[in-house]
């Protein structure tokens, strides 16, 4: 027995060296192609915004280019299923933001498992939300906007970017605080919400300040307040929601990169030390610190920290969304 017991542990010991070499291997010539950055919503996005930004610098320093690749639907469930599946070669590689944190609330069943089926790559950046209404909605600030909501709720109508999406999560939370439900309209993306809103087609949007800071400051729709608990530097006349009554109001949109659970440890650190340096490139930062969008300490711009940041907010979001019936 102990013969066999120390034969078993030999062959264990022999079969974890050929693994760590194959994946020191496969790192080493990694990557010799192009390489996907999934991202769960339409083009035009925030998300897709901030993927594309990231994606140029992260391809110069892996040597080969990142491609961007919108899988759009059901908040974000589609893609996050469809990584989950993929090749756990370092190719397929996703950003999302903190839907990976609310979905297991919002849906009885998943395809995946975002504790389980993923490694973790880094947190990249932190992203207020507005509160927007179409350019001829009649209230002219929050108190206004409030009392129209009241009086209209059969008729007024809020756009978001499909089920499990942050702006259905922060519209619903408003309707709660409200005490009205409001006729919503889901779609593929933010993207295509904020082009209806523009276009008179409904009413009111929560919305990330990634793609709403220009058509806000240009007067092309009418805002109503910031998610976040504090002012914003680019916005400093808009007060938060917090501050006009909805105390406690606060959501902000984090992102994270994630790889199929599987991908060699040389290789995610690989991509790794690529996401640190597009983070650090002075025109990332510019461009990102142009829409309000927050980097991310570098302590926080790993895998490990990550990791301890989703099941975290699994754990705050999961209470928040039953409370207030998300969803319908």
């Amino acid at each position: 027995m102990n013969l066999k017991k120390s034969l078993n542990t030999l062959l264990a010991a022999v079969l974890g060296t050929g693994l760590v070499i194959s994946g020191v291997a496969h790192a080493q010539k990694y990557p010799d192609k192009p390489i996907t950055l999934v991202v769960p919503f339409a083009a035009g996005g925030p998300t897709d915004t901030i993927a594309r930004l990231i994606a140029v610098p992260m391809g110069k320093s892996l040597g080969q280019t990142v491609v961007i690749e919108n899988v759009a639907g059901a908040g974000g469930t589609i893609a996050s299923a469809k990584v989950a599946k993929s090749k756990p070669d370092g190719y397929t590689i996703y950003i999302h933001h903190m839907g990976m944190a609310t979905a297991q609330a919002l849906y009885d069943k998943l395809p995946y498992d975002p504790m389980k089926d993923f490694e973790y790559i880094g947190q990249v950046a932190d992203v207020p939300m507005v509160l927007l209404g179409r350019k001829n909605l009649p209230p002219n600030n929050f108190k206004e906007l409030e009392a129209y909501i009241k009086t209209n709720k059969d008729k007024v109508t809020m756009a978001n970017a499909g089920p499990g999406a942050v702006s259905q999560l922060c519209g619903l939370i408003f309707q709660s605080r409200l005490g009205v439900r409001v006729t919503t309209v889901p779609y593929k993306g933010t993207g295509p919400a904020l082009i209806d809103l523009l276009g008179g087609q409904v009413d009111i949007l929560c919305d990330q300040t990634t793609q709403t800071i220009q058509y806000i400051k240009e007067n092309r729709v009418k805002v109503y307040g910031v998610t976040t608990p504090k002012r914003l530097s680019s916005l400093p006349n808009v007060p938060t929601l917090d501050e006009q009554g909805m105390k406690g109001f606060d959501v902000k949109v984090w992102h994270g990169v994630y790889a199929p659970l599987g991908t060699p440890k040389p290789v995610l650190d690989k991509i790794n030390i690529a996401l640190k340096k597009a983070l650090a490139d002075p025109d990332i930062k510019t461009r990102l610190d142009t829409s309000n969008i927050d980097i991310v300490p570098v302590a926080k711009q790993n895998g490990p920290a990550l990791q301890v940041h989703l099941d975290a907010e699994i754990n705050r979001w999961g209470p928040i969304i039953r409370k207030a019936n998300i969803p319908d």
